[in-house]
């Protein structure tokens, strides 16, 4: 059964519709990855997911029950780190325990526990100017998963790192993966990162609409080295430039005919 089901969401700002006829279903301990053009609707879908924004139409569905009747299973990582600098590491990554209510030293204490496995040891003191891109990006992480909410939902994790970093975290989140079992719901525009972190692959359409295609992701495939080199990988990689270049066409002919009524 789908840990989390979402059914017909849509969300419009004034004359301008973002996302219409959004369905989708996501297993406990999968990783979802979405893709799509800029402007798409990916941001959006995960802000309504948190709650900061309220959908016009659709249901959301957790654990077969209305969402609306058990609070939010979600813990969000944006896309910048959002570190505060007058805070250290241990302080930063409790922000969101203690907005929750949690005291301040109980947060503290919860976080410590999770500060070797997640590559932080001996850093637990330190601002976050004294911090490398992929720490601060470990902190944030640290700062969503501490709060032990069901669904991780990732929006973009990593795309602000050098390639050599990026690597580095995909790998790390795969093997934190493995061990904990999360169910996440990651956002990106790296197709090969989509494919190497992902159950599954889904693309939303350049204008509103349903999702144009779906891309399954064997895990039988590595996702270490051995992905640069299986003859899997290509394929399924071509098929989601496919999707995606098909529906920026359409988006772009769209324009057009609205452009030219005549044409």
């Amino acid at each position: 059964m789908s840990l989390l089901e979402i059914r017909g969401l849509a969300k419009r700002f004034a004359d301008h519709t973002v996302l219409e006829h959004v369905s989708f279903d996501v297993a406990a301990g999968e990783i979802v990855a979405l893709i799509g053009a800029s402007g798409s609707g990916k941001s959006t879908l995960l802000s309504i997911l948190t709650g900061a924004l309220a959908p016009d139409a659709g249901e959301i569905r957790f654990d077969g029950a209305p969402l609306a009747q058990q609070g939010r299973p979600f813990a969000y990582m944006p896309q910048r780190d959002a570190l505060l600098p007058w805070r250290r590491v241990v302080e930063n990554a409790s922000i969101g325990l203690e907005v929750q209510g949690v005291p301040s030293r109980e947060a503290h204490r919860r976080v410590r526990a999770l500060i070797e496995p997640f590559g932080l040891a001996g850093a637990e003191r330190r601002y976050p100017r004294q911090l490398s891109g992929g720490m601060r990006q470990r902190v944030s992480f640290l700062r969503t998963v501490v709060q032990d909410r069901p669904i991780l939902l990732l929006d973009e994790p990593f795309g602000a790192l050098d390639a050599i970093t990026r690597d580095e975290l995909q790998r790390w989140l795969l093997d934190m993966w493995r061990d904990t079992g999360w169910t996440i719901v990651c956002i990106t525009h790296d197709i090969r990162e989509a494919v190497r972190l992902a159950d599954r692959v889904l693309v939303l359409p350049a204008t509103p609409g349903p999702f144009v295609g779906e891309v399954e992701v064997s895990r039988d495939i590595p996702r270490d080295d051995g992905l640069l080199t299986d003859p899997r990988v290509p394929p399924l990689e071509a098929q989601l430039h496919a999707m995606l270049r098909a529906t920026d066409y359409a988006s772009r002919s769209n324009d057009a005919s609205r452009s030219n009524p005549i044409a």
